[in-house]
């Protein structure tokens, strides 16, 4: 059969069109322990549902989840690293919700953190090869790890609903060299918590990669989200087209959507028998 150069340059033009991922919102946002990471998340399209490794995380949601603005599963945050179950049952539960569809109830998924729930994964991969609440090995372990990891954000990377991602960030000093007295020169930066090259892989899965940072004011703290990358901290977007957004934004995931002109309006109100 000839070639249609025609046909098949429509066939690409139509499955942009209709390519779910090009039309969604995903984000990593990082921040340091108590930023607001988790109560960002009341500011994301309702319904929201999270995913809880954090142990208390979602204390701070508890008036949207009285209200069934958000859906906390806290169950993950139980874990005994010496018969770990964890994991294994969250991603029994994660198939099980995609299949009937469950997500698409949602505006807005979280996994609330990268840092808990890599945790889990690796008492995971310790009970798989009986070496339950013993410390990791390189090679045998942090792989595996890691891969599982990158795995389920692709899986969940297809959903009908925006996907949230928090995570924790690791300080670094890097010596640049030294002063005329000889004390060191240094510089301080901050990157993604995770294992190994995931610090690299998982962030690339995202379209935003955004950190939270607290910024004092004379009517107290406010919490902003750093969108470019700034001097310690690293961020970007894909979406924020032609200037849409500024190199810091008001920490609202609605408002930011409405700016790049996502969708960003709530899905219909759960409904509880």
């Amino acid at each position: 059969m000839a070639y249609d150069a025609k046909a098949e340059l429509k066939r690409v033009q139509d499955y942009y069109k209709s390519d779910s991922l090009q039309h969604r919102f995903s984000a990593l946002v990082t921040g340091e322990s108590g930023s607001g990471k988790s109560f960002l998340l009341s500011t994301c399209r309702f319904p929201v549902h999270v995913d809880s490794f954090d142990p208390g995380g979602t204390k701070c949601l508890r008036k949207w989840i009285e209200k069934g603005d958000i859906v906390a599963d806290t169950q993950w945050e139980r874990e005994d690293p010496y018969d770990p179950k964890v994991f294994g049952e969250w991603m029994k539960t994660v198939d099980i919700r995609l299949n009937t569809k469950y997500f698409d109830m949602f505006g807005t998924y979280a996994l609330d953190s990268a840092s808990t729930w890599g945790d889990a994964v690796m008492n995971y991969q310790l009970g798989k090869a009986d070496h339950a609440g013993e410390a990791p090995k390189w090679n045998r372990d942090y792989t595996p790890q890691k891969t599982f990891m990158i795995n389920y954000i692709k899986k969940l990377m297809n959903l009908p609903c925006d996907f949230i991602l928090t995570g924790h960030l690791r300080q670094f000093e890097e010596v640049l060299g030294q002063t005329k007295e000889g004390s060191d020169i240094k510089r301080i930066y901050y990157r993604f918590f995770t294992t190994g090259q995931a610090m690299v892989t998982i962030p690339l899965q995202f379209d935003e990669l955004y950190v939270l940072q607290g910024k004092a004011t004379a009517s107290g703290m406010k919490r902003e989200l750093l969108i470019e990358s700034q001097g310690q901290f690293i961020a970007r977007s894909r979406l924020k087209g032609d200037g849409a957004l500024n190199a810091t934004e008001d920490a609202n995931i609605r408002a930011l959507l409405k700016k790049i002109k996502l969708p960003w309006e709530d899905k219909p109100k759960l409904e509880f028998e």
